[in-house]
């Protein structure tokens, strides 16, 4: 593994990190987001990741402009959850309460996010904590150079 690619395996994690954490905040955001514009409240966003596929061996000796992207992680997709039902409370006084004065509230728990926003946090300390770990060993090896 060469040292730029060490670093942009670093990079792409805590790029991906950052987005999740961005997500995450939007969902706390709209945690009392009743209605959308389509009269809907508000869904639940699920950040994906996965690998970056990986560079082949006759890529890197063609110099080819995928090769210096490096591997990693990248952002799969955004979707939204419909694994969990909107939570339904009682209030009839609400404008957006149905028929029987029951207001949908969005399907996000702030224990869950709060729990996510730690995860993503530790993860992009750790994709910090291995970027500096890489450019320390740089620049070791060029002390080497000047003895």
């Amino acid at each position: 593994m060469g040292l730029f690619q060490a670093f942009n395996i670093s990079a792409s994690g805590m790029t991906a990190e950052r987005f999740r954490t961005d997500v995450i905040a939007e969902n706390v955001a709209n945690v009392n987001t009743t209605s959308k514009a389509d009269g809907t409240p508000y869904r639940r966003k699920i950040v994906t990741f996965e690998t970056r596929p990986t560079t082949s061996f006759s890529k890197v000796l063609q110099g080819t402009r995928e090769a210096a992207i490096g591997n990693g992680v990248r952002v799969s997709s955004v979707t939204e959850d419909y694994e969990s039902d909107f939570i339904m409370e009682y209030d009839p006084a609400n404008p957006d309460a149905d028929e029987n004065g029951y207001v949908s509230y969005p399907n996000v728990n702030i224990v869950t996010e709060m729990t996510n926003l730690i995860d993503a946090s530790r993860a992009y300390e750790a994709n910090v904590t291995a970027f500096d770990a890489t450019k320390a060993m740089a620049q070791a090896g060029l002390q080497i150079g000047k003895s």
